[in-house]
């Protein structure tokens, strides 16, 4: 089946993120992931350039993954309230990325350029309770809508850290979830994005530099 696609609409930069919503999550670090989704939205309506061509997607993981705000222009994106449950199937979330990067990115076709390479932000506190190496290869191996980059971020002493290094291009550390390092983790993705829209409009998407990092945030080394 052919899909036919909209000429006139801006090209898109897809922001996907995929957030842990286990049940080691729970309490105040689900509360520090919804405040982040709000301060998120909050900064990017600052930048007028975002404005104009980021879209959010928010895929959570707990004993299944599943798409709760698909990708929706900035101004139209309504953060969810997330609660938490369940294992953190890391593995499910990232079959479904792969299936909805399919649904959802626009290709380039003769008539019109498609969207921008699509961003994602991965964010888990523990470990993934079911396969990932699949899906992570296949994420890797896609023939189109591939990933400008994929950048994981383990909170707190029981996440994987060696997983995500596998699945991650960029992967990050910090000690806990809690507010005060959720939100500043939070606030980087928007600069992130801010960074990547402003090189989309420039050249042909992705991200070209990532903003210094949160000093309390540790990039390890792939």
């Amino acid at each position: 089946m052919v899909r036919e696609y909209d000429v006139s609409i801006t090209r898109r930069l897809p922001i996907y993120l995929l957030l842990d919503t286990s049940r080691s999550m729970r309490g105040a670090q689900i509360q520090a992931v919804n405040d982040g989704l709000h301060l998120l939205k909050d900064v990017l309506l600052d930048d007028p350039v975002a404005i104009e061509v980021v879209y959010i997607s928010v895929i959570t993981f707990s004993t299944e993954a599943e798409q709760v705000v698909p990708l929706t222009g900035l101004l139209d994106f309504s953060p969810p309230e997330l609660g938490a449950g369940g294992w953190s199937a890391m593995g499910a979330a990232l079959r479904l990325l792969n299936e909805v990067l399919d649904r959802e990115i626009i290709p380039n076709t003769p008539a019109r350029k498609g969207d921008y390479r699509p961003l994602v932000f991965l964010m888990t506190d523990g470990r993934p309770s079911d396969g990932w190496k699949r899906a992570s290869k296949a994420l890797r191996k896609r023939p189109h809508a591939k990933l400008a980059n994929l950048i994981a971020l383990g909170c707190g002493p029981k996440a994987d850290m060696e997983v995500l290094a596998q699945v991650a291009d960029v992967a990050l550390s910090v000690e806990d979830a809690a507010s005060e390092t959720i939100g500043p983790f939070f606030k980087w993705i928007s600069q992130s994005i801010g960074a990547a829209s402003l090189a989309s409009s420039a050249a042909d998407g992705g991200i070209v530099d990532l903003p210094p990092l949160p000093s309390h945030i540790q990039r390890i080394a792939l």
